[in-house]
């Protein structure tokens, strides 16, 4: 019986040790690439050393780490494991007693462990690095690109639909603007068209060209035109900004209440919030998923050795990551729940998991 807590502390320790030691070697890898490619963005917005390293790469590296950590957990544990297998280990281990769903729990509390980081910081810190990551980014690199938002469509109060054709926060200008308002039964009964609109910041009005205004009541209606006219028209530059809100900043919490107020104002965007809220929530079960598929796959000894698991184990992870993201593009494009586009790639590895662990040999 005391061999089985030191069971649980050599393969632990090989599990975190070789993950570690793999996030280390890739992050190193696609810094070295990142500055390669972003050299010229820094040199042209003069950005200082000191804010490179800590204020982008700092808060670079945990958003790397937080989405492709299920991969290489699943890397690791194929590549410690293979070797277990080739050294005979693994038979020493089910030969002395232990039984194979014995030997997977230490495995088990891994994956586990790194879930619940990967949890955590992809609910509350990741959020809290982006924001400082866009701030360097619009400072240093797109500096120079205006904040140009197209084909906007909400709800800023019941009743109330808003349409602007293209909108410029810079300037906080709206083109081709329509305000429509419908009673309780959905009968129209205003409208409001505008070419252009733009905010005045000290009246607190939009100075409009081309002003049409239209009330329908019953049978009767009345237009209004006016060349250029100052209006309130129920909207501020806030509400065009909050359709193209960088949800990645928000904590989940935040998140979910800005999901509740896109569907009151009846934002196409909410989809998209919806599946950046399910895939923080649900994401850190792939790790638990894709340690048991590497284990049931690099237990076995082969005589290819560790390049057969690694072949079988990359083809599975990235049939996981394809599955993963058409699940999602069908969501946005498509008619799938955005949690079952979340869920359905993880309930069928974890099938998948399920039969490897079953037949592997023991």
């Amino acid at each position: 019986m005391r061999s089985f807590p030191k069971l649980d502390k050599y393969i632990l320790f090989k599990y975190l040790k070789t993950f570690l030691l793999a996030m280390a070697l890739i992050i190193v890898i696609v810094i070295t690439f990142d500055v390669s490619e972003k050299l010229d963005d820094f040199l042209g917005g003069h950005a200082p050393f000191r804010e490179i390293v800590f204020d982008y790469y700092f808060n670079f590296i945990p958003g790397f780490v937080n989405l492709y950590s299920p991969l290489f957990i699943f890397i690791s544990v194929i590549f410690f494991t293979s070797k277990m297998a080739g050294n005979t280990e693994v038979i020493a281990i089910l030969g002395s007693g232990i039984s194979y769903k014995r030997m997977l729990r230490p495995y088990l509390y891994g994956s586990i462990m790194v879930a619940l980081l990967v949890l955590a910081i992809g609910n509350f810190l990741i959020p809290v690095n982006n924001r400082t990551l866009a701030k360097f980014e619009n400072k240093y690199i797109y500096q120079h690109q205006p904040s140009y938002f197209s084909n906007l469509h909400f709800q800023p109060s019941k009743g109330v639909q808003i349409y602007a054709d293209s909108y410029e926060s810079q300037s906080m200008r709206a083109h081709f603007f329509h305000r429509d308002t419908y009673d309780e039964n959905y009968r129209l009964v205003d409208r409001i068209t505008c070419t252009r609109i733009t905010y005045d910041t000290v009246s607190g009005k939009w100075e409009c060209e081309n002003f049409v205004h239209r009330t329908i009541d019953g049978r009767k209606e009345r237009l209004t035109r006016d060349k250029h006219s100052m209006r309130k028209l129920d909207v501020a530059p806030a509400d065009f900004d909050a359709n193209s809100v960088n949800i990645t900043t928000m904590n989940s919490i935040k998140l979910y209440r800005h999901i509740q107020q896109m569907k009151m104002r009846g934002s196409t965007a909410v989809i998209s919030a919806k599946i950046e809220l399910y895939q923080r929530l649900l994401n850190p079960f792939a790790i638990i998923i894709m340690t048991f598929i590497g284990v049931g796959v690099s237990s076995r000894k082969s005589r290819g050795g560790i390049g057969v698991h690694l072949a079988i184990g990359i083809t599975l992870a990235f049939g996981f990551i394809v599955f993963m993201k058409v699940s999602t593009v069908f969501a946005v494009f498509g008619t799938l729940n955005p949690f079952i586009s979340v869920l359905l790639p993880q309930a069928v590895f974890a099938l998948i998991a399920a039969y490897v662990v079953r037949t592997a040999p023991k």
